[in-house]
């Protein structure tokens, strides 16, 4: 069972995930945290997202 995400939202899903990703390479976080954050938006694109909005890292 697969869920796909296509069209419009796809595309706003798609510049949500961009977004995150810039904020995390320019946040003041190790490069641990960074890598795990960027690998949890990359794998789960929109979960990772969610997360990422409430606890993630902020840039400075």
């Amino acid at each position: 069972m697969s869920i796909e995400v296509t069209g419009i939202l796809g595309a706003i899903l798609l510049i949500c995930v961009i977004y995150a990703l810039l904020q995390v390479a320019q946040s003041s976080e190790s490069s641990t945290a960074k890598l795990v954050w960027i690998l949890a938006l990359l794998f789960i694109p929109f979960l990772g997202f969610v997360i990422w909005l409430f606890i993630g890292p902020r840039a400075k």
